[in-house]
């Protein structure tokens, strides 16, 4: 008697391949589990909302301050139409469009916030600089890439200009964060 071996081959083959691509496919199913992050928390969306209402006014503030590019210099000046001072363009900018009501004075100003390094700069914070003399007598807005936008103290007008200037450098005093956006407090501890 002969018995054909063949039709439990082909078994044998079917139901390996069978376990095979059940494996395969738990396998690409637990690596895409992995890789999809878990749904966020009340807080985590509510903060992510938060930075993305923060980038957007930042966005929004620098964009109306290098408008203001050109306005001439006036001491004691608050208003695009009749011209800025560094503190005057600065308290303009922020009121007009975060409705701050900051001092009009630079030292005043550097007394706001939060104050970081150089290292920590980002669009939207206050530098401060010794120009007259005196710890914190001008002020203007970073933009980013070293750059900042300010209201200079002699000729032309508002402008865009380097922190990597060398007369920058040597005359920077600080910097300091006004705009923060921070977590209800019901949430803040979820």
């Amino acid at each position: 008697m002969h018995v054909n071996y063949a039709p439990m081959g082909i078994f044998k083959t079917a139901i390996f391949g069978c376990i095979f691509c059940c494996c395969s496919a738990s396998i690409a199913w637990a690596q895409e589990a992995a890789e999809t992050p878990p749904p966020a928390t009340e807080g985590e969306t509510v903060a992510s909302t938060l930075q993305t209402r923060q980038a957007d006014g930042v966005s929004e503030m620098l964009s109306y301050a290098l408008k203001l590019i050109g306005v001439n210099y006036k001491y004691g000046g608050t208003k695009p139409t009749t011209g800025f001072d560094c503190s005057g363009f600065v308290s303009h900018v922020f009121h007009q469009v975060a409705g701050l009501s900051l001092p009009h004075n630079a030292l005043a100003i550097s007394r706001q916030g939060k104050r970081i390094s150089m290292n920590e700069l980002q669009p939207g914070d206050l530098v401060f600089f010794n120009t007259l003399r005196r710890s914190f007598s001008h002020v203007g807005i970073y933009i980013g890439n070293n750059r900042f936008v300010h209201a200079p103290s002699s000729g032309g007008g508002v402008e865009v200009v380097s922190l990597q200037d060398s007369y920058w450098v040597k005359h920077f005093n600080g910097a300091r964060r006004l705009l923060t956006f921070q977590l209800p407090a019901g949430l803040a501890s979820e």
